[in-house]
């Protein structure tokens, strides 16, 4: 078996460097090659130029808006498992240790006193909000 080295010269070094340098300046933002630029919408297709409306984040429950999931999100994102079940001052202290925002403790301050709370989704029903639906 034959080893040799497969590096070429500084020429061809210099030349690829060069055809390089080339295509990088000459195509900035565009394809090199054509076969990689996207075919444009159909005649009957429309130009997608905007963002479609409504909701269009996969995975949110039936019940449930997207906005209401990352507000519930966030209350759980400072309030420690640890601090399940607790009431009110528990889950509120939770929050303050984990460096909440205002609004996060406004809304803990919201949540009447002496009930003790198993869960987000029950601290989350206790402040007004829908959680999601069952299906069966």
């Amino acid at each position: 078996m034959e080893r040799g080295s497969s590096k070429h010269g500084p020429r061809i070094d210099d030349q690829m460097s060069r055809e390089a340098n080339e295509q990088v300046a000459n195509n900035a933002g565009a394809r090199v090659e054509e076969w990689h630029t996207p075919e444009p919408a159909g005649e009957d297709q429309p130009e997608p130029t905007t963002v479609p409306a409504g909701d269009t984040r996969a995975g949110v429950p039936q019940g449930m808006t997207t906005e209401e999931v990352e507000e519930r999100s966030q209350i759980g994102r400072f309030v420690n498992l640890s601090a399940l079940p607790g009431d009110r001052a528990a889950l509120r202290a939770s929050a303050e240790e984990n460096e909440a925002p205002d609004r996060i403790l406004e809304q803990l301050d919201q949540l009447p006193d002496g009930v003790v709370y198993q869960t987000i989704n029950e601290v989350w029903a206790a402040l007004g909000h829908n959680n999601e639906t069952k299906r069966w």
